[in-house]
């Protein structure tokens, strides 16, 4: 019998606000995080925007020597799991820690230490490296970090997919729990790239929106304007338990996943496959996994990043799968106001699928102001909605043709 899977803590480090109830009120407001770079100079990049997390100090949730010894990726992971933690209720001192385990990856991990440190190599040498350089880079260091900062013994494993790499870890996790080899585990994903070399290779590959006079504007998905994504940064980060756990503990559910699907384009390294062939099986395998109906669907949480081709290829996937009811669901992207945070983008939407969820109200597409005659679906248009919403997904895709998606249901004892 497979164990039914229960969404308990939520913890959102993100452009737009840092915390469950900051994040979910700037999404419902249509605020945008998106604004000209601060951590270094941009005036020599074609873009010289993106969404950078405010208002961070990592020394509120980490030691200020250990928080010394960690990329700012590991950061917001320790940051976003803490706050997950304390919304769950958990108490981690009557748990059975070998019972709870880690999930979290990253998109590109230690870029910002990368960086440093060759600076340090070329100008002083070798001799110079520091001795933390290797582990504040790795990318599993996240998910070690978590482990390590709260005394997780159970699984602990990090999902590099490129931009579905917060989904899939998620979905990893729903089924290590689903099949019952842990009880509750700490799942999402993190990422820190705005950063002069990650921010350089973007610009080079002519992926980046370069409305670098409206930022707040330069994120639209689904518009006919649409240039190019917006970087983003911060961590996603949820507590899943098992429904028998959770209901022994009296924990308040906010919603229950039900079904993971996820498959490969076999495509191309960057580019999605024409027509969104694979993007739409990847839907019907969350559907099949959770044995519902197309029709049983209300809203998507879409990948949505703003670029011509995903946006385009989204909406034809989803037209493909669901047919005559495409035009009954709503869809918005929150990345029309977080910007696009990579590895840790499916971490946020799935916190943003959940309390859409659970609270029945639909965050907007913000910045859509001229549609495209090539995409007629209800983008949920600059407002936020009030709607039932039963069962919504939560969709991912990655370069190198990853692709993952999440299915969401209202919770029934």
């Amino acid at each position: 019998m497979k164990k039914r899977v229960v969404v308990t803590g939520l913890g959102a480090i993100t452009p737009i606000g840092n915390g469950k109830q900051e994040f979910w009120q700037a999404l419902l407001e249509g605020k945008s995080g998106v604004a000209r770079i601060t951590r270094f100079d941009p005036t020599d990049y074609t873009t010289q925007i993106a969404g950078e997390v405010k208002n961070f100090d990592a020394t509120q949730y980490i030691d200020k020597k250990e928080a010394k010894r960690m990329d700012r990726f590991t950061q917001f992971a320790i940051a976003a799991a803490k706050m997950a933690l304390e919304d769950s209720g958990l108490d981690l001192k009557t748990e059975d820690l070998q019972r709870i385990g880690t999930v979290v990856g990253t998109g590109i991990g230690g870029i910002d230490t990368l960086n440093d440190q060759y600076k340090v190599l070329f100008d002083k040498g070798p001799n110079r490296i520091s001795p933390f350089f290797v582990p504040m880079m790795i990318a599993n260091m996240a998910a070690g970090q978590v482990s390590i900062n709260m005394g997780l013994q159970g699984p602990c494993s990090c999902v590099i997919t490129a931009c579905a790499t917060g989904t899939n870890s998620i979905g990893d996790a729903f089924k290590i729990i689903q099949r019952g080899d842990a009880d509750v585990m700490f799942a999402g994903g993190t990422e820190a790239a705005v950063s002069p070399a990650a921010m350089a290779g973007f610009c080079s590959m002519k992926a980046l929106s370069t409305r670098n006079d409206e930022p707040e504007k330069a994120s639209r998905p689904f518009d006919k304007g649409r240039d190019g994504f917006v970087m983003g940064e911060g961590a996603g980060i949820v507590v899943l338990e098992s429904l028998e756990h959770a209901v022994a503990r009296g924990a308040t559910i906010y919603a229950e996943i039900s079904g993971y699907g996820t498959n490969a384009d076999a495509y191309h390294i960057t580019a999605p496959a024409p027509e969104g062939v694979q993007a739409a099986k990847c839907m019907e395998l969350a559907v099949k996994d959770a044995g519902i109906q197309t029709t049983d669907v209300d809203y998507i949480n879409a990948h949505g990043t703003s670029t011509p081709l995903n946006d385009k290829n989204e909406t034809l996937a989803i037209k493909a799968l669901f047919g005559d009811h495409a035009a009954k669901l709503a869809i918005s992207s929150i990345k029309s106001m977080t910007g696009h945070l990579l590895g840790a983008s499916g971490g946020i939407e799935f916190i943003a699928t959940v309390l859409t969820v659970a609270n029945d109200m639909i965050p907007p597409t913000i910045n859509y102001e001229t549609p495209d005659p090539e995409l007629d679906l209800d983008y949920v248009p600059n407002t936020a909605r009030k709607q039932a919403v039963n069962i919504a997904l939560s969709n991912s895709f990655g370069f190198g043709g990853h692709n993952a998606t999440l299915l969401v249901k209202k919770f029934q004892a």
